[in-house]
């Protein structure tokens, strides 16, 4: 995977700094060399604002603004500059409740803690080799919640299957 990611710019955002370190060095290890760290989800915007990225690694549960309210900013932004940013969101409490509301906010990935290496790298190839189409409704802005995999088989491919 590490091919011709030298000049990916992912933005990571923790508050705790060993966390940020950890999984800075496991993107520098398949070599990515623009790393940009946030402690929480206001500095991260502010970073958003100083410079684009190409993938953002949030945490889930920080203060002042946590990783589902900096994902809901940015998937609204009405200027629109980041709105298909791709999120991969951290969490220490993978339950069904905080699952189904970083999905809602508009996350494009989620990785359970204690995170591994390979989780990392799992999530990093889902959002680089099988991105989502986004979606947008009435109340929802962001990737397909159901995955690629739920897109039905356009037809001509279909045919050529039979």
């Amino acid at each position: 995977m590490s091919t011709g990611l030298g000049s990916l710019r992912v933005l990571l955002v923790d508050d705790n700094p060993h966390m940020r370190t950890i999984v800075a060095t496991i993107l520098m290890g398949v070599g990515i060399r623009h790393v940009r760290q946030a402690q929480d989800g206001a500095e991260a915007l502010q970073a958003l604002r100083a410079g684009p990225a190409d993938l953002a690694i949030v945490d889930f549960q920080m203060q002042p603004l946590d990783g589902a309210s900096f994902t809901r900013l940015v998937r609204g932004d009405a200027e629109g500059k980041n709105t298909y940013l791709p999120i991969i969101m951290m969490t220490s409490f993978a339950d069904r409740v905080r699952v189904v509301e970083a999905r809602d906010a508009g996350i494009t990935e989620m990785i359970a803690k204690p995170l591994t290496a390979r989780a990392v790298l799992d999530r990093l190839g889902a959002v680089i080799m099988r991105p989502r189409p986004f979606v947008r409704t009435d109340d929802y802005f962001g990737p397909m919640r159901r995955g690629i995999d739920a897109l039905p088989e356009p037809p001509r491919l279909r045919e050529l299957a039979i």
